[in-house]
């Protein structure tokens, strides 16, 4: 079975709303304020990028990325590799970054069950979400970053379910205040 990796970047209190500066959020771009750069708190998005085989994605975060990363050179790996965008209302891929359409978290799953290696989740918080209370979601990178945003899209869900233990993988806090923090679900 491929191991599902949900990727993101978070505040401390689990916005992920538009880190990059995404349009339509009064805080967009809070991953580049007021927080200096350190390459090193980086190191695992290099990492994801060398060990992934695929990508999947919600239709909004689809959209957002596919007129921007096939032009950047940092993302050649991921703009390589098979992509797969998870929504019920997407007619068809982009042409200039083509992906394969799946219709519902069954269809993650039955994905799942194929070969091949990891298979990394960005962005995508609705669907990040949804696989999560599927019981999809093998691995968590998450880069937390020292702000509080309030208001805004969160990670994890408020389903009521049932409790999921997390082993830490790896951790390690940089002198710029983030925090990498990598869980595996304990099945």
């Amino acid at each position: 079975m491929r191991t599902l990796i949900v990727t993101a970047f978070t505040s401390l209190d689990g916005v992920v709303e538009a880190p990059g500066g995404e349009p339509g959020y009064r805080n967009a771009g809070w991953t580049f304020q007021d927080i200096a750069f350190d390459p090193a708190a980086y190191e695992i998005k290099g990492r994801e990028m060398g060990e992934t085989t695929s990508l999947l994605l919600g239709r909004t975060s689809y959209e957002a990325f596919a007129p921007v990363w096939p032009t950047m050179d940092d993302f050649a790996a991921y703009n390589a590799m098979p992509r797969y965008v998870v929504s019920t209302t997407l007619e068809h891929d982009d042409a200039q970054w083509p992906a394969t359409i799946l219709r519902s978290v069954d269809d993650v799953a039955a994905l799942k069950e194929t070969e091949g290696g990891p298979i990394a989740v960005h962005g995508s918080a609705t669907l990040g979400a949804s696989l999560a209370d599927a019981g999809l979601v093998d691995r968590y990178h998450l880069l937390v970053f020292p702000v509080l945003l309030g208001a805004g899209k969160r990670w994890f869900s408020t389903t009521d379910k049932d409790r999921q233990l997390l082993t830490v993988r790896e951790s390690q806090t940089y002198p710029n205040g983030i925090t990498k923090l990598v869980y595996d679900v304990v099945r």
